[in-house]
């Protein structure tokens, strides 16, 4: 577990970036962070779309973090950038700061600061990782694995 920083920068494609402080607010932050350069995170883009659908009423803010600029983001997320906040980290900053080794990834940024990862498409760490919000906030806790997702698999390095 690490913090973050006020030099973490989540930078929208909607428009410009802000310190992660101020896109917390009161509420966790939950992002799934995929390289779209990978066959690795396409494969885990709809499974990533549904985790998000599932927590996006509850009491957190749920977006993607992609390693690629604004129209790249667009290009790869296709509707799901129209669906969810998007931040682009073309320069693989942010990921480095949240500690990930391998993409796709899973981060959570407490309002405190606090920064949990799952390294990977591993069901079983996502599931770990989401449990404990859940709870937290008396929401249902998502299928990990849900029918028709993909087999676990390791990912691709973060650092590209």
């Amino acid at each position: 577990m690490a913090l973050a920083t006020d030099e973490m920068i989540l930078d929208s494609i909607r428009g410009k970036g802000f310190p992660v402080r101020d896109w917390l607010t009161s509420f966790p932050l939950v992002m799934v962070v995929l390289d779209p350069f990978t066959n690795e995170s396409a494969w885990i883009l709809e499974t990533a779309g549904k985790l998000l659908e599932h927590f996006q009423p509850s009491d957190v803010r749920t977006a993607f973090l992609l390693a690629g600029d604004d129209d790249e983001c667009r290009q790869f997320l296709g509707p799901w950038a129209e669906r969810f906040l998007t931040f682009a980290d073309p320069e693989r900053k942010t990921i480095t700061q949240l500690g990930l080794k391998q993409l796709p990834g899973l981060a959570i940024i407490q309002p405190t600061l606090q920064i949990e990862v799952a390294d990977g498409w591993d069901p079983e760490g996502w599931h770990d990782l989401v449990s404990p919000l859940a709870k937290m906030l008396s929401w249902s806790l998502p299928l990990i694995p849900a029918p028709g997702d993909p087999a676990p698999f390791a990912g691709t390095p973060a650092q590209g």
